[in-house]
């Protein structure tokens, strides 16, 4: 993975190349103190991931992001401040970025942050070999079977078995692998009509257990951020940005919850359990 630092604070910058160059699949390939010379540095360094601080002078921390973003969307940003202001901070998610990293810096808070998002571009690099290898290959029964375990693993890690949508959400992960189908390729009214019930009624089912996931995972970050399942699945079920929404709904400082997407929970749960499976 190669990074890119922004910061005006150079002894930052020292820091974060130092916690990242420890793990030695990582590498800084470039840093800058100001948000104009990084936007043209990361277009042309291309970079896997940047960290970059929200008040910088010349362009902003989330105004580089939005441009950046709209050029490179294939770049992780993590935002990194001192600065804890609730609509900065929905601002900082709006843009685009994938993780909040508070200072002053915590090594052990960059190290889990810059792994997941590491990992998760990993994640999503192999997803288009996963859905080949899913097509060009007959899976056995035993690795189907292995995949419903998984993926029922994962959804008792989130507090969602025993809900009537999580045996809805079960089916349909089954027969996605059973044919080797990516959820997003699928007739979802064809396929929800399957069960015997109404369409509408199997997707309201389904959105509720995914919410009550969310809520489960919510409940988790604020209980402990370092969390293995929160870590693991916040970003990759949900966006984080929702994650994030949500925590702040039950800690009583916004009035609505994060919202969900049918589509990146089966995308993601289905990765998940193809990865646990084939790597």
């Amino acid at each position: 993975m190669r990074y890119y630092i922004v910061d005006d604070d150079i002894s930052i910058v020292r820091i974060l190349t130092n916690i990242i160059e420890e793990n030695n699949s990582f590498e800084v390939i470039g840093s800058s103190n100001d948000g104009e010379t990084a936007f043209n540095q990361i277009l042309l360094l291309n970079p896997d991931i940047v960290l970059v601080d929200l008040l910088m002078p010349k362009m902003d921390g989330n105004t580089l992001v939005r441009e950046l973003k709209n050029l490179r969307p294939n770049i992780c940003f993590v935002m990194i401040s001192q600065v804890l202001d609730k609509t900065l901070v929905e601002d900082s998610y709006k843009s685009g970025i994938e993780f909040f990293i508070k200072k002053p810096i915590n090594k052990i808070e960059v190290e889990k942050v810059t792994s997941k998002v590491a990992e998760n571009i990993e994640m999503r690099m192999m997803l288009s070999n996963i859905k080949k290898m899913l097509k060009n290959s007959v899976q056995p029964d035993a690795d189907i079977n292995g995949n419903i375990k998984e993926i029922k693993q994962i959804l008792s890690m989130l507090g969602m078995l025993g809900e009537k949508g999580t045996t809805d959400i079960i089916k349909i992960c089954t027969y996605l692998i059973e044919n080797k189908q990516s959820f997003s390729d699928c007739n979802l009214e064809k396929l929800f009509s399957c069960f015997g019930d109404n369409p509408e009624i199997v997707k309201q089912r389904i959105r509720r257990a995914i919410k009550d996931g969310l809520k489960n995972i919510a409940n988790l970050g604020i209980e402990d951020t370092m969390n293995e399942t929160f870590y693991t699945y916040s970003n990759v079920l949900f966006n984080f940005s929702s994650v994030k929404a949500e925590m702040d709904h039950i800690k009583g400082i916004k009035k609505s919850g994060g919202k969900i997407s049918v589509n990146k929970f089966f995308e993601g749960i289905l990765l998940n359990c193809e990865m646990g499976q084939k790597f």
